[in-house]
């Protein structure tokens, strides 16, 4: 017998079994956290124990979650796996592609047909019972207009053709050509490297992109002068990679609030809103320092009392999209079927509005389970 090899694998286990024992130690110690600030996201408590949630497997399930959101250091070691990964040619973690740039991109799955064929007769029903002019336009991601960036074979959805698809499928709405106007700016900083959202340079080309499909005329991009609002933004995708090695973004804004009025419904009722909420960016959250973050509908009135009014029907890429549309409207209602719990048809209606858009990142579009609402 090998004495010398025994003895150091003795070695070893007692030291894992010390390493278990420490991390167990800790682990007592250290209250739970409620929140993780870094994965922006509520973390698993202790789940309740009791025969029913034992003997049907809710107290084991939860419990898994539980020791893995509670783990000590949780944060790096994430970080420690990711960056090991890395090391060993991985190029995608959690549908997150480490891209050129140090751009951290979203996996994007290829759309049901049938699913768009139904989404399609949801806004045909709507240009038909609507009397106004119903704009449509899908955001290509990041996958699609960085594409150059994705590492060599990395799958993703063909956005375009699925876009140009949906679009063959609408009668009675005229649609918005979003790609051409994001894939001339390949080369600009169109979109968050650590964020799924378009910044604000994005989000002009965006809005220049609509409000010409609607016979107006943009503000041009040399009247703006951009303000650095944060230089220390990450983003959800951030988050959900593990990636932490990749620099922060920049956050910046082009339009002032001046003259602006903004009435917000978080529960419901009217409260003052804000163009911008600076609380925001002393947070995580900082993308929802645009209109101050998700909300069933905001109201904002401009000076512009000349020009018409309009209801976008969005998701969340509109709240940085908002500022550049008070340039050419008197009243922009925005409106968010995840929240808003009525047709987007009786809207209309009640508020009077000029013209209808609805404006969807694809990825969000695809899976939102609430556009039945824009038929009604």
């Amino acid at each position: 017998m090998d004495y010398k090899t025994t003895g150091f694998s003795r070695f070893l286990t007692a030291l894992f079994v010390l390493f278990l024992a420490g991390l167990m130690a800790i682990h007592l110690i250290v209250p739970d956290k409620d929140f993780s600030e870094i994965e922006n996201r509520f973390l698993q408590e202790f789940p309740e124990f009791t025969l029913e949630t034992v003997t049907n497997g809710e107290f084991m399930t939860e419990f898994e979650t539980y020791t893995t959101d509670q783990f000590p250091q949780r944060d790096f070691w994430v970080a420690m796996k990711s960056y090991s990964e890395r090391l060993t040619g991985k190029q995608e973690n959690n549908s997150v592609y480490l891209a050129e740039g140090n751009s951290l991109i979203n996996h994007v799955d290829e759309p049901d047909k049938a699913l768009l064929d139904k989404t399609a007769g949801y806004l045909n029903a709507m240009g038909e019972k609507n009397d106004i002019p119903v704009y449509f336009g899908l955001i290509p991601s990041a996958a699609e207009v960085w594409s150059d960036r994705l590492p060599k074979g990395a799958p993703t959805a063909d956005e375009q053709a699925a876009i140009a698809y949906l679009y063959d499928q609408i009668v009675g709405v005229t649609t918005i050509d979003m790609y051409a106007g994001l894939t001339a700016h390949t080369d600009e900083d169109i979109f968050y490297r650590t964020d799924h959202h378009w910044t604000s340079l994005g989000a002009y080309y965006g809005y220049e992109a609509i409000v010409s499909a609607m016979g107006m005329t943009p503000v041009s991009l040399n009247e703006y002068t951009p303000t650095l609002v944060a230089d220390d933004f990450y983003g959800t995708i951030y988050s959900s990679s593990g990636v932490r090695w990749v620099p922060a973004d920049s956050i910046h804004t082009y339009v002032e609030e001046d003259g602006i009025e903004v009435t917000s419904f978080f529960t419901g009722l009217p409260e003052e809103g804000k163009l911008y909420a600076p609380d925001f960016l002393e947070k995580k959250d900082k993308y929802s320092y645009f209109m101050g973050g998700n909300q069933p509908l905001a109201i904002i009135k401009t000076e512009h009392t000349d020009k018409p009014s309009v209801l976008v029907v969005r998701d969340s890429y509109s709240d940085a999209l908002a500022p550049f549309l008070t340039e050419n409207f008197s009243e922009i209602h925005l409106l968010d079927l995840r929240y808003f719990n009525a047709g987007v048809s009786q809207y209309v209606q009640q508020s009077g509005v000029d013209n209808v858009v609805v404006l969807y990142s694809l990825a969000n579009f695809v899976k939102d389970t609430n556009l039945f609402k824009i038929g009604i």
